[in-house]
């Protein structure tokens, strides 16, 4: 199947998540396993995976982002067209998915779009003892975990206020520390029919993991040489 000519509908369906709590994880990454080209996941894309891209970030009430990525990548604010605002309302969701960023440091700018131009207020997850600053004009700061931010207690407390179908688009480390805390239920992986060559980073990153942790394949779908993973415990 081809992620271009899906009736968005069918697309739907296809990434339909169970009830209740879900984490997500969407990365894109080259044949030979490089997470980006010259510091950007954007080279690995192309206009199927930014329909599956927007598509996600349409299902979920959350979007938990690593701050290195929200400035690497210069992350915009999260705002939907209305087709898909509408579908959110209609299907029991806010009109806005809520960004949540997660920094153990706060070295924000709270300028930037994706906090000072965001539809809805963001939460920062951090750590004990970070300093706000102005930060706190901008975004609600959640302080999970005393030397490093505790993710799994920061899961927790975006579940208390609602946030139960969590999307992650990174990056590396904060996808090895989800998935080192057992947190991790889907990962969508977009593979680029590119070989990036030798020193770019892999999708994840981090401390090794206790053991293994093997998700089952839902789907596959392919579009310009583009493959779409999907994988679920």
């Amino acid at each position: 199947m081809w992620p271009d000519v899906v009736a968005e509908p069918d697309l739907i369906d296809l990434y339909r998540t169970p009830p209740g709590p879900w984490l997500r994880l969407n990365f894109v990454s080259s044949l030979d396993g490089a997470g980006h080209v010259d510091g950007r996941s954007a080279p690995l894309s192309g206009p199927a995976d930014k329909r599956v891209f927007g598509l996600l970030r349409m299902l979920c009430d959350a979007l938990v982002v690593g701050a290195g990525t929200v400035r690497e990548e210069g992350y915009h604010a999260l705002r939907l067209d209305a087709d898909r605002r509408a579908w959110r309302v209609a299907n029991g969701l806010r009109e806005y998915p809520t960004l949540v960023i997660v920094s153990g440091r706060l070295d924000l700018d709270p300028g930037q779009d994706a906090l000072a131009g965001a539809p809805v207020r963001p939460i920062v997850l951090t750590r004990a003892g970070a300093d706000p600053g102005r930060l706190a004009g901008v975004a609600e700061i959640i302080t999970v975990g005393d030397d490093e931010v505790d993710l799994a207690a920061g899961v927790a407390a975006l579940r208390e206020r609602g946030f139960a179908h969590l999307l992650s688009e990174g990056g590396p480390r904060l996808f090895g520390s989800l998935t080192a805390a057992g947190l991790v239920d889907e990962l969508c992986l977009t593979l680029s029919p590119l070989l990036a060559g030798p020193g770019a980073g892999r999708i994840t990153d981090g401390l090794p993991l206790a053991a293994p942790q093997r998700l089952t394949l839902r789907h596959v779908l392919m579009d310009d040489g583009l493959l779409f993973l999907r994988h679920a415990r």
